[in-house]
């Protein structure tokens, strides 16, 4: 929350609340999950309640108003959920997104709080509550609607495990984005390795149907930039969008207070043995920094092509 990796998280600008929770011995790992999940959920209630009749400081409306100019590009947000598994998984509306199918939802809904977070995947790509909450792509979609595309919605769509199911989703959400009239599409990922190719495979088939698409990524091309930066790709992933290599090396120094446990480092994507330094420095990957490379393109990072 402040040094130099403040400049790489959101969470640095924002007053925070943070629950420490130890398992009991022998408890199971689902179970263990749950009960994080719900603490934080239930801390969550309790925090909105508390806030729910103050009046705010700042006011903004947010309204898809009728196009009338046909010559502006029709666009649609596809906004892929992580959803793996075990420390792998976002809600909609309360549902497990594994087991919906893709979703024409108004933009407005992401941000009033139908997707919830419940995944605890590397923490530089990880998709929290607050950036659901708060999307870039589609603020910046509004804030160009009406003047140079035509904002038509947003699908939700879940990141699998299977083939089967990345080819049934992947199917049902371009045919979704088809249906709609859209010219073009942003595709946002979360998380990498994995979804890479429900990434591609939807970037194949939106083209295929003539779909303009431009993909949101990070990369993991090593901490020198020179290793692959996806695990999958196609030809027709000609506009993408690099946040940044979560891969990079930075160089934390010892903090005055520490929350939580600081050994976590040397376990956690983006540690390894010997990650905390002497006088309790940390020398990691910007992986292990909340929000750094946020698919979302909800940092300060990108990259640029020669």
């Amino acid at each position: 929350m402040t040094g130099p990796g403040a400049q790489y998280s959101p969470f640095s600008q924002t007053n925070n609340v943070v629950l420490v929770l130890h398992p009991i011995d022998g408890i199971d790992p689902h179970a263990y999950e749950e009960a994080m999940r719900l603490a934080g959920l239930r801390a969550a209630v309790y925090l909105g309640k508390a806030c729910k009749d103050v009046t705010p400081d700042e006011l903004e409306v947010y309204e898809l108003s009728p196009v009338t100019d046909t010559a502006l590009p029709r666009v649609a947000y596809v906004h892929t959920l992580l959803s793996e598994g075990l420390l792998h998984d976002t809600y909609l509306y309360g549902v497990d997104a594994k087991k919906i199918l893709p979703t024409l939802i108004h933009p407005n809904e992401v941000m009033d709080g139908a997707i919830v977070s419940g995944n605890c995947v590397s923490a530089c790509d990880k998709h929290t509550t607050y950036h659901h909450l708060n999307n870039p792509v589609i603020k910046e979609l509004y804030r160009r609607h009406g003047k140079d595309l035509n904002f038509i919605g947003v699908i939700t769509t879940n990141l699998s495990v299977t083939l089967a199911d990345k080819v049934r989703s992947t199917d049902y959400a371009s045919k979704l984005v088809k249906l709609i009239g859209a010219e073009g599409a942003i595709i946002s990922e979360e998380g990498f390795g994995n979804p890479d190719t429900d990434l591609m495979m939807l970037c194949k088939k939106m083209e295929d149907y003539g779909i303009k698409t431009v993909l949101i990524t990070d990369e993991y091309a090593g901490q020198y930039g020179a290793s692959q930066s996806l695990a999958d790709a196609v030809p027709q992933a000609d506009a993408v969008i690099s946040v940044g290599n979560a891969n990079e090396m930075i160089t934390l120094p010892p903090m005055k207070r520490i929350i939580g446990d600081l050994k976590s480092a040397e376990v956690i994507a983006g540690g390894f043995v010997g990650s905390v330094t002497g006088g309790g420095g940390l020398s990691v990957e910007i992986q292990s920094i909340m929000g750094s490379t946020c698919q979302l393109g909800f940092g300060r990072l990108t990259a640029r092509g020669y």
